[in-house]
């Protein structure tokens, strides 16, 4: 299995509507990948820590599990257009991707 991660960072000027990022983008990228071996979602919104009032590196963290590399490869390359074009309308934060294989 393989856990892919979106970390959209902190930075002076973040936009990032979290409304529509569950409401509409999280819901859609789940009805384009589902077929394609997604097994689960999770959504964080970064908190101050560990020092009160500091700014959390992250606004928010994607979180996602796929039964395979291959599962998501094909899933991607199907529906990247779409998902892809859908950002502007919730944040204006250049995303950072991790693409990880789950050992525990």
């Amino acid at each position: 299995m393989i856990r892919l991660i979106v970390l959209y960072p902190n930075k002076s000027g973040a936009r990032f509507d979290f409304d529509y990022y569950t409401g509409t983008h999280v819901p859609l990228f789940r009805q384009r990948m589902e077929p394609f071996g997604l097994l689960r979602v999770e959504i964080d919104r970064g908190v101050p820590g560990p020092a009160p009032d500091s700014p959390p590196p992250f606004v928010a963290v994607f979180l996602c599990v796929f039964q395979s590399p291959e599962n998501f490869q094909k899933g991607f390359a199907s529906h990247a257009q779409e998902l892809v074009a859908d950002i502007p309308n919730f944040t204006n934060i250049q995303p950072q991707i991790q693409i990880s294989e789950i050992l525990q």
